[in-house]
């Protein structure tokens, strides 16, 4: 039941995205022209995706901690590494996407919630190598493994914070003077999704952008989705079906757009 109504929340949304030439407005325009549809190769790209061949080899099995909504295609306790890289990973194309989102952005600060096994990590130290990137990770075996993956990228000022997000992003929000990039995929409930987001709250400013991932994985986060776009300092959305962008530009006319990838 649950993947018939996620496919027909898909073809809604091809039905009615548009792609940069039905986009009127300059911003998002510029935004989809040079960083969305941007598809040529990167040299990080080779690199990171030479960490994901290896990561879908690993037989090796860890325990799963798994404190949000769980996982879509599998959610036994243990699993093998390589199963978890194929189903849980940002595939090349959003990770990428992420990669590009943050290095047209060039935040000095970058939180990301829901490491995984860290290759989107890796896209997002890449983007600006002298931001200080914050990702958490509830399960602290997949922590493990991220933190071989970042010691085989040789990354720097990728902190990795292992626990449940109600205790690890307070403090990181606490200690940062303002948030420019945060990227929530971790949890995947509507009312842990909107905490979060209000959490960011008091400390977003005109440059700042949050991502949400996965915002019509279920009816409660698509109800999170209308709320996150509903709000008051919420004035530019963009709705790419996988993941929604949220920015906060003040004097600029509240305005979502579906937008195809």
């Amino acid at each position: 039941m649950l993947n018939l109504r996620f496919a027909k929340e898909y073809l809604l949304h091809r039905f009615k995205a548009k792609t940069r030439h039905g986009v009127h407005s300059p911003f998002v325009y510029r935004l989809i022209d040079k960083v969305i549809y941007d598809f040529e190769p990167k040299k990080v790209y080779t690199q990171v995706e030479s960490l994901r061949k290896q990561l879908l080899t690993d037989e090796r099995l860890i325990t799963i901690t798994d404190l949000g909504a769980g996982s879509l295609v599998n959610n036994n306790r243990q699993k093998k590494i390589g199963e978890l890289a194929k189903n849980a990973l940002k595939p090349p194309k959003l990770a990428q996407l992420l990669y590009r989102l943050a290095a047209d952005l060039q935040p000095s600060n970058i939180i990301e919630l829901g490491t995984c096994l860290g290759t989107t990590s890796i896209y997002l130290q890449n983007a600006n190598p002298v931001a200080k990137v914050y990702t958490l990770e509830g399960c602290p075996e997949t922590a493990a493994v991220a933190k071989e993956t970042f010691a085989k990228a040789g990354v720097q000022d990728i902190e990795l914070i292992t626990g449940n997000f109600d205790n690890t992003l307070p403090d990181v929000i606490n200690k940062l003077k303002k948030l420019d990039f945060v990227f929530v995929d971790g949890n995947h409930q509507k009312e842990a999704t909107l905490k979060y987001f209000e959490w960011c709250l008091p400390k977003v400013h005109e440059n700042s952008l949050l991502i949400f991932d996965d915002i019509y994985w279920s009816e409660g986060m698509k109800e999170a989705w209308n709320k996150i776009k509903a709000h008051p300092q919420v004035t530019v959305t963009i709705d790419l079906f996988w993941i929604g962008l949220v920015f906060f530009k003040p004097g600029r006319v509240k305005d979502g757009f579906l937008v195809k990838i």
